[in-house]
């Protein structure tokens, strides 16, 4: 069996893969890192890079911590074990391009005991304005790793993403998904734990190739001022879904996590607009109408 230890050695690897490939594909920018100790026990490696040529703000953060669980995470998981360990990979970046799409993944793993021990993750794509080809591409690439595990993970992990990933007070989804997948054992996958811990490091291995693609097709196209204000709309959407329903905010919160590197998800600028309404016909109502749960991208 894995050990938490190795878990966490390979995510690092895995950061500083994503890491230079998104400097790679900016041309300007570096990341900036800080190296972090976490009161109770483990710390981590906050990445960000920011005014580039593609990228206005991302981070690349590795963390592994571990120590006391908090009781109301206890009551959440249903346990009574105190000592925990987590580890993971966790990425979101605002581009400056409004037809380049924000994109976010995460690969983490949880461990209370030899028994309890899961991992949980995911991809999504927030695109300003819906490109139904980028949308077709995106998930057939990440349908394409799910298959090499099991036929059920790409519809079971698409569906988990268009629930969770789903802004309730505004009913419509963050962006058009991906795919989410959370508490994921053996016995649930149908897979050894071996199996699950490589899936996540496949993902984590397409993140740079999807999105290289996905900017190049884009990188150049111009933008109106409107177009800009729309991009600033979209990102104020996203930034309401992290404070209000996310998961990995709260536990992070919750457990005395490094605030700037919780927050590290959220733009560098973002706009709320009184009553915003899209005209009949626009690209915009268009984007709008493709923001729902169950569209079938592949």
């Amino acid at each position: 069996m894995i050990s938490k230890e190795q878990i966490a050695e390979k995510y690092k690897e895995i950061q500083d893969e994503i890491s230079q490939a998104l400097e790679a594909l900016d041309g300007k920018a570096h990341f900036v890192e800080e190296l972090w100790e976490r009161e109770g026990g483990g710390g981590g490696r906050t990445r960000v890079i920011q005014h580039g040529n593609i990228l206005e703000k991302g981070g690349v953060n590795f963390s592994a911590v571990h120590g006391k669980l908090p009781e109301q995470i206890k009551k959440a998981f249903g346990v009574e074990e105190d000592e925990f360990f987590a580890t993971g990979v966790s990425i979101v970046i605002h581009p400056n391009n409004p037809w380049v799409p924000i994109i976010h993944m995460n690969i983490r793993y949880f461990e209370l005991n030899e028994e309890v021990r899961w991992f949980g993750g995911g991809i999504d794509l927030t695109p300003h304005y819906v490109d139904e080809q980028d949308a077709s591409y995106f998930h057939q690439e990440l349908k394409r790793v799910c298959d090499q595990y099991s036929a059920e993970f790409y519809p079971k992990f698409k569906d988990w993403a268009d629930n969770y990933f789903f802004i309730k007070h505004r009913e419509e989804t963050r962006g058009i998904g991906g795919i989410f997948y959370d508490k994921l054992t053996p016995q649930k996958a149908g897979i050894s734990d071996q199996e699950i811990f490589d899936f996540s490091c496949d993902l984590g291995h397409l993140f740079p190739k999807v999105y290289s693609e996905l900017v190049n097709r884009s990188r150049d196209k111009q933008f109106t001022e409107a177009e800009k204000n729309w991009q600033l709309l979209r990102r104020g959407r996203y930034v309401e879904f992290n404070l209000v329903y996310d998961a990995g905010t709260k536990f992070g919160l919750e457990t005395n996590g490094r605030i700037e590197s919780i927050l590290m998800s959220l733009p560098e600028q973002a706009n709320w607009f009184y009553n915003f309404k899209t005209e009949t016909g626009s690209k915009e109502e268009k984007t709008l109408s493709l923001l729902k749960k169950g569209v079938n991208w592949v």
